[in-house]
């Protein structure tokens, strides 16, 4: 859920929220405490996301989806520079917990809001160094004073005496010269930052008061930026100083260290003091996507790999990202397909990462003029929410029931497409390649009918996408589309069988990523698959759901109603399986935590899911006195592998002319691409459609605007032809 729009709200100074419980702050150990993990392991790696954004993220999204974890942004207060590039937060100038994502009582909050949602949280420390000895801000974004220049961090305390000098530095400078070597790797500063004498006694208290300042705020993890710059007796000696978690044991810790050096300086030298950040795994998971990803089959430690138990591993992270060395959001499909694999491959401890897109490396996070990042929108064209993407998000839930099971059942077509199963509780395949692929494949799973997870989610015994069907010698028929994927795991098995098997795409010539409904041969005989999107802002706990005049939408009883899912906040969604060609009403529902039902407003909402299903947009309370109509749109327009139709015009529902906003229309009817509105009575309105690819590119149909006015009720379509 985008927390822009609906924030969890935050610790004050009379309390805090725990899954949407205000709790006085002297219970707030006890909440805590009352409260489980989940036993899963998948990180979230929310980068730079602010405070009220993690905790909306890890109560809507994470622990709903199974991560076991969710890593957050350096929480100490950093140095605050012009321009406010996203660096300055690696650049600490107090430990005080006042930063640019949120201040020490939202940070406390955001904690509590995560653990009781079953998820952990894990820190980014930064502890190797201070500001950079270059910098001449003397503004930090909790107040505190300090100055670069003369190594003086009041809030601490430290003074120069606190870091290092020449000597031990060979270098007059105090820069790296030479990469291998140890003294200058760890007793030198790294691109300027003050590097802190992590021999002294002093400094080492210092540094694991700070850590276990986290760790009291519930902390359950680190990520140790900059440890190969710390010498690893130092980070052993402040690691004996931390206490254990509030959950229990030790924190789990997992460092940065960039590969490329030997002996003492590669990172197997700092696996005693916990896990490292596997760089290798991403490069090597990227060459494979852009090259044959028939080679995986091997994929792990003789690939020069750090050992599974000791690896954090990832398909990138900031750094990685902004020096294009490894798979980013600009590479489409890949980059999607690359955390499929990741998360059903099982080597290591995987990580999802979610950022924010960029033109220059440098660039802040969406911020306010002071530098404070703003709350997180997912539904604009700003933040990477890889986290939320159906087909990754579901395949967290597919990790966590296949682990301890080994990779089995593996089959390859030489290139790129893949199949494998992780015993007998997971099967995963993976097209990598430009054209759709069929094939009969040996999953391991037992008979029955299971659900898409890449393209449905389970609701009850039904499953909202694609289903597939295997039969009692395990095997199953499958249609993959291009750069697409098609996983199954055992606990998804639903009771419907359909009449053919699954396909992950309507047509082999429609875009892979058309719409994430099931085409009508998905469907048993005679339904169809109707998807709803409502607009509606909530609070929290608050949810919205569906219910209509038939069976399928609960014959008008609350108690019956479709939940719909929030993922792309405030549009709540949801697909249903309808009788083909049914006239029926519907209207929107809201149930609060207490059991209370609010209905919308106004006259029902009326439509007929036709002989291929589609899409009907709606807007809490849009039908109103002046009456609705429903409008069909219908675009005729051959496309390429990743390219999408999408609708957009002069009002508000329609975008606003707006790109960003315009309205995905499905390609269940490839080559007519389609999308049913409800729509203002008496109303004129101008539209066009647009392509959009993978890589986010633009282009509109040229001519005129196409203009259309509403009637007073009932059912148009509108045929249009790509121009």
């Amino acid at each position: 859920m985008s927390a822009v729009r609906r924030t969890v709200p935050v610790a004050a100074a009379a309390g805090a929220l725990v899954l949407g419980v205000l709790m006085p702050l002297g219970l707030q150990g006890t909440a805590q405490a009352a409260a489980t993990p989940n036993g899963g392991d998948v990180i979230a790696n929310l980068f730079q996301w602010n405070w009220n954004s993690v905790a909306a993220e890890c109560v809507d999204v994470l622990g709903p989806k199974g991560y076991g974890a969710v890593q957050v942004a350096p929480p100490q207060e950093s140095i605050s520079l012009a321009g406010h590039p996203w660096w300055e937060v690696y650049q600490p100038v107090s430990y005080n917990l006042n930063s640019r994502m949120g201040n020490d009582a939202q940070f406390r909050a955001m904690v509590a809001a995560c653990h009781g949602a079953g998820v952990k949280v894990y820190a980014d420390a930064v502890i190797n160094h201070m500001a950079g000895s270059n910098q001449s801000s003397t503004s930090g974004y909790g107040g505190s004073a300090f100055s670069p220049s003369g190594y003086s961090y009041a809030a601490v305390p430290y003074a120069k005496s606190d870091f290092h000098g020449s000597p031990p530095c060979p270098n007059a400078d105090l820069g790296i010269n030479d990469w291998n070597s140890v003294t200058q790797v760890q007793e030198c500063q790294l691109l300027n930052l003050e590097d802190l004498d992590t021999e002294s006694d002093y400094v080492r208290g210092r540094i694991a008061g700070y850590l276990n300042t986290l760790i009291g705020a519930g902390v359950d993890g680190f990520r140790v930026d900059a440890a190969k710059h710390v010498a690893q007796a130092d980070m052993a000696n402040i690691l004996s100083r931390v206490n254990d978690t509030r959950w229990g044991g030790r924190p789990y810790v997992y460092q940065e260290i960039f590969p490329g050096s030997s002996g003492q300086l590669a990172p197997a030298a700092f696996e005693g003091n916990g896990s490292v950040l596997e760089f290798t795994y991403a490069s090597k998971l990227s060459q494979q996507f852009n090259g044959s990803i028939a080679n995986l089959k091997t994929f792990g430690q003789s690939w020069g790999l750090e050992p599974s138990d000791k690896s954090a591993v990832m398909v990138t992270n900031h750094d990685l990202e902004r020096d294009k060395t490894t798979l980013t959001y600009n590479d489409g499909s890949k980059y999607r397909l690359a955390h499929v694999f990741e998360l059903a491959w099982g080597y290591g401890t995987p990580q999802v990462y979610a950022g924010y897109r960029f033109a220059n490396k440098d660039d802040s996070p969406p911020a306010d003029g002071n530098g404070f990042v703003t709350d997180v929108n997912c539904g604009n064209a700003t933040w990477t929410c890889t986290d939320r993407d159906q087909g990754i998000a579901n395949m967290v839930g597919w990790h966590n029931a296949a682990r301890g099971q080994a990779v089995a059942n593996w089959w390859d077509n030489g290139g790129n497409a893949i199949a494998f199963s992780r015993g007998g509780k997971g099967w995963v395949a993976i097209n990598n390649g430009s054209a759709a692929l069929t094939q009969t494949f040996t999953t391991g799973l037992a008979a029955g009918t299971y659900c898409d997870v890449m393209h449905g989610d389970l609701s009850g015994s039904a499953c909202t996408g694609p289903t597939v069907s295997v039969d009692g010698t395990g095997k199953a028929t499958v249609t993959v589309a291009a750069g697409d994927a098609v996983a199954l795991y055992a606990a998804t098995t639903v009771t419907a069988s359909p009449t053919s098997s699954a396909s992950a795409s309507a047509s082999a010539s429609a875009s892979a990523s058309a719409s994430a409904s099931a085409s009508p041969s998905d469907s048993p005989a005679g339904t169809v698959t109707e998807s709803f999107n409502e607009t509606k802002t909530t609070v929290v706990g608050q949810n919205v759901y569906l219910v209509g005049s038939i069976a399928q939408l609960g014959n008008w009883d609350p108690s019956a109603a479709v939940a719909l899912s929030p993922a792309g906040y405030p549009v709540w969604s949801g697909s249903v399986r309808l009788p083909a060609n049914t006239a029926f009403e519907y209207k929107y529902i809201v149930k609060d935590a207490a059991g209370n039902v609010t209905w919308e407003s106004g006259a029902n909402h009326s439509a007929n899911s036709g002989a291929a299903g589609g899409t009907l947009n709606d807007s809490w309370g849009s039908v109103g006195s002046t009456g609705q109509v429903t409008v069909n749109f219908g675009e005729n327009k051959t496309t390429v592998v990743g390219q999408n139709i999408y609708l957009v015009g002069s009002t508000a529902q329609l975008g606003s002319w707006n790109p960003a906003s315009a309205l995905l229309m499905s390609a269940a009817s490839y080559p007519s691409w389609t999308l049913s509105l409800t729509m203002p009575a008496s109303t004129a309105f101008e539209y066009k459609y647009i392509v959009k690819d993978a890589a986010g590119n633009v282009t509109w149909e040229s001519g005129a605007n196409r203009s259309y006015t509403t009637g007073a009720a009932g059912t148009v379509t509108l045929s249009d032809s790509w121009k």
